[in-house]
């Protein structure tokens, strides 16, 4: 033991492998690189010998009980409904958090990213529309409208210290509007066939989640017990069950019940009566009244952080790193003709959504915030130019995700458009990406 720290036989060891692995895992870049990773090996398979073992493996049917019912989906739904709603929680917590206490609290500071935000929806949309004004392509209107937060923030912290550090906060400001606009379009038009009955369960649920919040508890579990009744009800009812996600995260206290100065009042307390302990009796592991007030530690260090901010923190990493990397792996499986790539082009859908993403993203980001700042509703930073913005327009027209997401709502059943749709997300999101990198570049110089 030195300076009153044991370590075991190996741990300093370990530690000094572990610790550059846990600085990598953290780094923003590194979910992107992951994701992207992903991403090619679907393409691969989809496009390999392996094809129709992966097709076949991601309908395979698996079936949920609970009592007397049970949910029979294959892996790809299981995959896009449950896996997905944790990935809509982790984004609710991060909204509720910017809206309440972020970069969205201040009405003068959240104006210009949502300004951006409205813009870098309603030119998407419109510029697909225009291309597929009607029949079943005009379903996907909504595909072009989102933006991959893990995508486009790590290849703007890629150029490091060659953007201002401000253009990464509008940046993120922007892409969480850009997820709620998202998230209200799913919710209203991209959910169908409405059960009255469920849905009356899903405004329990709800109602039951507002009460644990009003009634002050902090405790996660109760709000992950209600939250799965909320999950199974909104699959049954006909709304998508990823907003369910978002609900529960609008429900957890964003406030700790402890204010930090009274948590260092108990903290100094506990520290003289735990020296006061150990001198009495020096055996730790028969020191029950140290071990209690170790506990009572434990429970403050619980009620001074925010339920939310705990919630964030433990499913941030396996959101990242889990589920949004399985999720690639199960949709960004495109399979190409090379040999008629042509048709890809020719289509109204691919054209569509390209047109939404590599133009729309950008004309609709720097119009709005060149129109807020001029009519003087907002205030462009000192470092930032408009060359900044088009460039952040550029990137956050990487839908990938939330857009391959929207596009397995809007074409259920129909395979060929979807196909369609998904090239046209990889082509824009992969040229909307590499425009928005070497722009950025090039105005930091």
């Amino acid at each position: 033991m030195a300076n009153g720290i044991h370590h075991a036989p190996w741990e300093r060891a370990f530690d000094r492998l572990l610790t550059p692995l846990e600085e990598f895992i953290h780094r923003q870049t590194t979910s992107g690189i992951l994701l992207m990773a992903c991403a090619v090996i679907a393409l691969v398979i989809a496009n390999s010998p392996l094809r129709e073992s992966y097709e076949h493996f991601l309908h395979t049917p698996v079936s949920l009980g609970f009592g007397g019912g049970a949910f029979s989906l294959s892996i790809h739904h299981w995959i896009n409904e449950l896996l997905m709603a944790f990935f809509f929680l982790v984004m609710g917590l991060e909204l509720k958090r910017e809206l309440l206490v972020g970069e969205l609290s201040s009405p003068r500071q959240a104006l210009l990213p949502i300004a951006a935000a409205v813009g870098g929806m309603v030119f998407p949309a419109l510029g697909y529309y225009a291309l597929n004004p009607s029949g079943p392509a005009a379903a996907g209107w909504g595909i072009p409208m989102a933006t991959d937060i893990a995508f486009a923030v790590g290849a703007l912290s890629l150029l490091g210290a060659r953007v201002p550090k401000s253009l990464v906060t509008f940046l993120i400001a922007l892409a969480i509007v850009d997820d709620l606009g998202a998230v209200a379009v799913i919710a209203l038009f991209y959910s169908s066939n409405l059960d009255l009955v469920t849905l009356l369960y899903v405004a329990i649920c709800t109602a039951a989640l507002v009460c644990l919040n009003a009634v002050g508890v902090r405790r996660m579990l109760p709000y992950a017990a209600v939250g799965t009744l909320l999950w199974t009800a909104m699959l049954a009812s006909g709304i998508h069950a990823t907003i369910a996600g978002v609900i529960i995260a609008f429900c957890v206290p964003i406030r700790p019940k402890f204010h930090p100065e009274t948590f260092i009042d108990r903290v100094e307390d506990a520290s003289r009566k735990m020296r006061k302990a150990v001198w009495d009796n020096p055996d730790i592991i028969h020191n029950n009244r140290f071990r209690a007030l170790v506990t009572s530690l434990e429970d403050g260090v619980h009620l001074v952080q925010a339920p939310a901010q705990r919630a964030e923190h433990t499913l941030h990493l396996p959101v990242a790193y889990l589920i949004i990397p399985v999720f690639a792996l199960a949709n960004a499986g495109i399979p190409i003709d090379f040999a008629g790539f042509g048709r890809y082009l020719d289509n109204s859908i691919t054209l569509g959504v390209i047109c939404g993403l590599l133009l729309g993203k950008p004309l609709g980001i720097a119009g709005f915030t060149w129109l807020a700042v001029k009519l003087g509703w907002a205030e462009l930073p000192r470092d930032l130019r408009m060359g900044h913005i088009i460039g952040v327009g550029l990137l956050a027209g990487i839908g990938f995700t939330m857009s391959i997401f929207i596009a397995d709502l809007g074409f259920a059943g129909r395979p060929e458009d979807l196909l369609m749709a998904k090239t046209g997300i990889l082509l824009a999101s992969l040229l909307a990406g590499l425009g928005g990198y070497f722009l950025l570049r090039h105005l930091g110089r």
